[in-house]
């Protein structure tokens, strides 16, 4: 088993960063994901990061304003926000997966076994 646990959201203007940490404990994961699910809408892939390797996946979305990264020794992730814009209001998951995730499958939520409670990032205009 895996306890996920975010942190870090909050409400922001547009322009503004955020800084979400998703600590983890339990068996060992290989991948990590960050997801998101905004109000009517299905949940979609944001970031993603192969432990091992730091090797990062991103959305095209977010591809140069958000950036994953991970601590070893805190076995946590981060996902650092910049020039957040309000259609990234939604609430954020870390997902973590025992498997190293290759190709498009570290994309998927359905690879994830293992969910965070999530944490809610508003950002006005």
């Amino acid at each position: 088993q895996v306890q996920l646990v975010e942190s870090g959201g909050g409400l922001v203007q547009a322009g503004g960063s955020l800084r979400l940490s998703c600590a983890a404990s339990g068996r060992t994961s290989s991948s990590m994901g960050w997801f998101r699910q905004a109000p009517g809408k299905e949940r979609e892939f944001v970031a993603a990061i192969r432990w091992s390797s730091g090797n990062t996946y991103y959305a095209d979305s977010v591809k140069g304003r958000f950036t994953i990264s991970r601590d070893n020794a805190k076995n946590t992730v981060y996902l650092q926000m910049n020039s957040l814009k309000p259609e990234d209001t939604a609430v954020y998951y870390c997902a973590a997966s025992p498997a190293v995730l290759v190709g498009l499958l570290i994309s998927k939520d359905y690879e994830y076994p293992y969910w965070g409670q999530g944490t809610q990032v508003t950002v006005s205009s």
